[in-house]
């Protein structure tokens, strides 16, 4: 698919606040084939449609001329788009894309979607129990093997590191942190768990975990700590093993070092994942007047957790 050419400009994209947007974060579906217990919808509960192809190429293209060199995609299910890869292969040169994923559509996809100008996923994977995952997930019996075998061909295919994304829950998966660190031990540093804190979006605050007491236990066990810059986060090394925790709730230290704009699966800027007042409409937007919508988008946002 050949790309629209859009005007380079040096301008950046920095907002009333001083925080530089550098990574977009799209939302290309909201359907998905899973109904998880804790799922948030990337905030976006209300779009109806899927964003064109001609539409996120436009935005990724004006953008990228204003500073902003990551993408990450998300949907719902992002690869329940079979255009995905013409979506991947309408982007200008990056430095990092990457796709956020349950891992259900990998097997036999991975290396087109490398191919394609994939660099890395993310994966939802929440437990290694299948009668767990299935409750967690409300799959099928088969889903755990199925998103298994894609994490395999999303690392057999270069699509690494392969993060795995597991939210902690109450009495439900806070008892296999140690066992998913086991898992990822056994790809030789290509699979990274990230731990991550549940926010409560519908209504299952019951689940919550105390995540100091968490911090405190990966602490104790940790060979080296790691500090990454921009987020309030640390990375802890255990026996080769990678892990980090990642803590969304209330985290003021995230929010005024957030370098990131969010698309909507109808098209729509979003300037932060909890704010909804704030939507800018550029489903129908030229890609010469991208740019000034991305700076109104810009200018609209605001911290929403504060010191």
């Amino acid at each position: 698919m050949n790309s629209p050419l859009v005007a380079q400009t040096s301008d950046s994209l920095t907002d009333p606040f001083g925080r530089t947007v550098t990574s977009l974060r799209i939302s290309i579906t909201n359907r998905c084939n899973y109904d998880c217990i804790y799922c948030h919808h990337e905030g976006d509960t209300d779009s109806k449609g899927e964003i064109p192809v001609e539409t996120i190429s436009n935005i990724v293209h004006a953008a990228s001329g204003m500073g902003v060199d990551k993408v990450k995609f998300s949907g719902g299910e992002p690869f329940m788009r079979k255009d995905f890869e013409d979506i991947l292969s309408s982007l200008p040169k990056l430095r990092d894309v990457s796709a956020t994923t349950n891992g259900t559509f990998l097997k036999g996809r991975a290396q087109d979607l490398k191919d394609a100008g994939l660099d890395r996923v993310n994966i939802s994977l929440d437990s290694l129990d299948p009668q767990m995952y299935r409750f967690i997930t409300n799959s099928n019996s088969n889903a755990l093997n199925i998103v298994l075998d894609g994490i395999h061909n999303a690392v057999d295919a270069g699509l690494t590191p392969v993060k795995l994304n597991m939210v902690l829950l109450k009495g439900i998966n806070d008892n296999e942190i140690y066992e998913m660190l086991d898992f990822t031990r056994t790809y030789n540093g290509q699979v990274i768990l990230q731990l991550i804190e549940l926010m409560d979006f519908n209504d299952v605050s019951r689940y919550q975990i105390d995540v100091n007491s968490v911090e405190k236990d990966l602490r104790s066990h940790a060979d080296e700590i790691r500090v990454r810059t921009m987020h309030r986060r640390k990375k802890y090394i255990i026996d080769g093993a990678e892990v980090e925790l990642v803590r969304p709730v209330d985290n003021s230290e995230f929010c005024a070092n957030c370098n990131r704009l969010r698309v909507t699966a109808d098209g729509k800027l979003k300037g932060c994942l909890l704010v909804n007042d704030d939507l800018i409409d550029v489903s129908s937007t030229p890609p010469e007047d991208m740019p000034g919508m991305l700076k109104l988008a810009v200018s609209r946002r605001v911290p929403y957790c504060r010191n």
